[in-house]
């Protein structure tokens, strides 16, 4: 009879418990209730009023749920202050500092994204549909999300970027700007006139269709290379990576032809042997 003993006190305890703490328990869902209210106006007014600021969808997303989180962090902590009384705030504030340093620990990785995509978000360094390169990437951005950034590659992959990784390597947006100046080198024989082999690819850079005209273009004699006089040719195009394939196309089989009506040689690539002894040369008739 002993067990059964035991165990009506503890069922009689339970029942003392809980109904001393039936009070509180109602307090505690009233204050869920409320919080879940509360959580739900405040991420109507704050997506309505961030709506119309100039701030990206995905940012006002973002803020949005951070604005709900806290008002269900302090919810949860009233909420739990009630049902277990001798929790206070102060020992569950130590408790959640604790855990937090394990969670960030543990998802260290996530929170960097989601910083990163925070700060990319509100700095807008680069807009939906430009075109960017970071390191052995490149792509055209088509959605900047809070944790991603999704780049449309050349050859049409879809490619999820980090927003950590572009936030610490350094990023060359190609379309800033409308216009984007690109660089061509040209070799011409060293026996060739350099004066008159500049005037022709002046005159051909000159007349592409696809260089923009509101811009200056450069040549340059850059150096002697190892077959060959070497100019640099600078000129203005449009920013995309189209307009760069173009662009380069037509001045090549444009400076291609233009050398080549002249006269002008653009070498192939020379090389000199030096043998230190005299070479013995013979051919099959000698030795028959």
């Amino acid at each position: 009879m002993e067990p059964l003993r035991i165990l009506s006190d503890q069922i009689a305890e339970i029942t003392r418990t809980t109904v001393a703490l039936a009070p509180n328990m109602l307090a505690a869902i009233l204050v869920i209730t409320l919080t879940w209210v509360i959580a739900f106006l405040v991420g109507k007014i704050s997506s309505s009023l961030l709506g119309r600021s100039s701030l990206r969808r995905s940012l006002v997303e973002a803020i949005t749920k951070l604005s709900k989180l806290a008002v269900w962090f302090f919810g949860g902590l009233v909420a739990a202050t009630l049902v277990f009384p001798n929790l206070t705030p102060t020992k569950l504030l130590a408790g959640l500092g604790l855990g937090s340093i394990a969670v960030g620990l543990a998802f260290k990785d996530i929170f960097e994204n989601f910083l990163a995509g925070f700060l990319i978000l509100l700095r807008k360094p680069m807009r939906i549909g430009d075109d960017i390169e970071c390191g052995d990437l490149q792509g055209q951005v088509e959605h900047i999300s809070i944790r991603d950034t999704f780049l449309r590659q050349r050859s049409g992959e879809l490619l999820l970027v980090p927003n950590s990784y572009l936030y610490k390597n350094p990023v060359k947006i190609l379309t800033d700007q409308a216009k984007r100046r690109i660089s061509l080198e040209v070799g011409i024989a060293y026996g060739e006139d350099v004066e008159a082999a500049r005037k022709i690819i002046s005159e051909t850079i000159a007349a592409l269709s696809t260089r923009d005209t509101s811009k200056p273009f450069d040549i340059f004699t850059t150096g002697f290379g190892s077959s060959s006089i070497d100019f640099e040719v600078r000129w203005w195009t449009g920013s995309t990576p189209k307009h760069e394939y173009e662009s380069r196309s037509e001045a090549v089989s444009s400076i291609k032809s233009a050398l080549d009506n002249a006269g002008i040689e653009i070498p192939f690539p020379y090389r000199t042997l030096t043998f230190s002894e005299p070479l013995k040369l013979s051919n099959e008739d000698d030795e028959a």
